[in-house]
């Protein structure tokens, strides 16, 4: 069963469970770390095409310690957890005690698949393996997309579900076309101890995820993040020619912010100034009309496997190193 099926099954249980009481009027997205900023195209899809459905998306323990009133048996609840974080699980099970419908997203069975009412496996975008469509962000956005068509229409939802088919291809594509890219990038980054990494819109969640996914947890290089809407008003005073740049160019609305961006960078930055296009790595083969809400299903997995992998190699650091994380009481 292709998994736009799969969730699409899900989805539509849940509705009919729900008509009774008024149906689904708000979904919530919650999550840690990477699996939080991979709900990201999720919530910007239904920010930008849901006219109904109220959406929000949450990190696990901040839902926890400060619950939003509106969490209710109107809810859908769709919660992300490789392996059962436990501030994950707890929110899920706050979510479930409220009323609302709950979706675990899983690789590992855990507390998370017992607490929540369907789950659905995805496979781990950092394993080369794995089908572009499957990984959690690609799910997260599906529901996104059939959660509003099954509820108020979506008319680019054909081209969305078929451009699910041919993630997987473009992204294969793309890592050819990026890996000496990459090489040449972690050279020129090998002695950095600060990265920035900016984007905007739909790629702000792949350039989050960059950041303190990969170069500072797997890394430990220190990696602001830095919205190209927001690069105007204070980050661009700390540029100089010296300074480490990486920026995501998305292709959608916004597109001209991280153009502005790019210029900036150009005549005031120096080499270290590194820009990733989203055209350049084959993102136009999917239709114009939902092209803008599949940047982050291509870039995040690139910058995982292709750029982070080639600076890890390069600085010779073993990205699953830990200070910290699973080594300390936290």
């Amino acid at each position: 069963m292709k998994i736009q099926e799969e969730v699409k099954n899900v989805v539509q249980k849940i509705l009919e469970e729900k008509e009774s009481v008024g149906g689904i009027q708000n979904v919530v997205w919650i999550a840690a770390g990477g699996s939080n900023g991979g709900f990201y195209p999720a919530q910007y899809f239904m920010d930008r095409e849901s006219r109904t459905l109220r959406s929000q998306s949450f990190t696990s323990n901040e839902f926890v310690f400060a619950t939003p009133k509106f969490v209710g048996e109107n809810t859908l609840a769709v919660i992300c957890s490789m392996r059962g974080t436990p501030e994950t699980c707890e929110a899920a099970r706050i979510a479930k005690e409220k009323g609302a419908a709950t979706i675990g997203l899983y690789v590992l069975e855990s507390e998370l698949t017992r607490i929540c009412d369907y789950n659905i496996k995805y496979e781990s975008i950092a394993l080369d393996e794995s089908r572009t469509e499957r990984v959690n962000s690609s799910i997260g956005l599906s529901i996104a997309m059939t959660l509003t068509e099954l509820t108020e229409g979506y008319e680019g939802y054909a081209d969305a579900m078929a451009a699910f088919d041919i993630a997987d291809d473009i992204y294969r594509k793309a890592v050819e076309y990026a890996t000496p890219l990459a090489k040449k990038w972690a050279e020129q980054n090998k002695d950095e101890k600060t990265i920035y990494v900016m984007g905007s819109g739909p790629a702000w969640g792949s350039a989050y995820i960059f950041s303190i996914c990969n170069i500072e947890e797997m890394l430990q290089i220190d990696s602001p993040t830095v919205n190209c809407c927001e690069f105007f008003h204070g980050p661009f005073e700390v540029l100089d020619k010296n300074t480490s740049v990486f920026l995501l160019v998305a292709d959608g609305r916004t597109r001209p912010a991280d153009e502005r961006a790019v210029d900036f960078l150009k005549r005031y930055g120096g080499e270290k100034v590194y820009i990733l296009d989203a055209k350049e790595l084959g993102i136009n083969r999917i239709p114009d009309s939902v092209c803008e809400y599949f940047n982050h299903i291509l870039f995040s997995p690139i910058l995982n496997n292709v750029y982070m992998r080639q600076l890890s190699y390069t600085i010779k650091k073993d990205y699953n190193t830990r200070r910290y994380m699973w080594k300390v009481k936290y």
